[in-house]
């Protein structure tokens, strides 16, 4: 397997659970140079999506609490969370780098070459 499929598979892997990600963090610490790179974005990127995920979840147990409306915020929330996975999932499978929409780019630069 040639060093730019083997990144692509890890990016892929590292959006597959948090066993995933840290399969991935192991595998991309093993390697060296450019071939890294790739990588080490995709694993910032679901970083971002965990601790994004962390946050609506305490959000979201206040949300609880909040007869009807609560529980639509929730669902509505949670739908928005896994699409944004979604497509930052294909991103991998297609080889591109996309950002997590509207905090993507912010948090990249507070990261900055975390995992590289």
């Amino acid at each position: 397997m040639d060093s730019n499929s083997l990144n692509k598979t890890n990016a892929i892997i590292c959006y597959c659970t948090l066993i995933g990600w840290i399969i991935s963090l192991v595998q991309v610490s093993s390697t060296e140079g450019e071939e890294r790179k790739f990588t080490a974005f995709h694993l910032r990127q679901m970083l971002i999506l965990m601790l994004v995920g962390a946050a609506v979840s305490i959000v979201d147990t206040i949300l609880f609490f909040i007869p009807f409306i609560g529980v639509i915020l929730i669902n509505v929330i949670s739908i928005v969370l896994f699409l944004v996975w979604l497509m930052l999932l294909i991103s991998a499978i297609r080889g591109e780098k996309k950002y997590v929409p509207f905090i993507g780019q912010a948090g990249e630069s507070m990261l900055g070459d975390m995992f590289e």
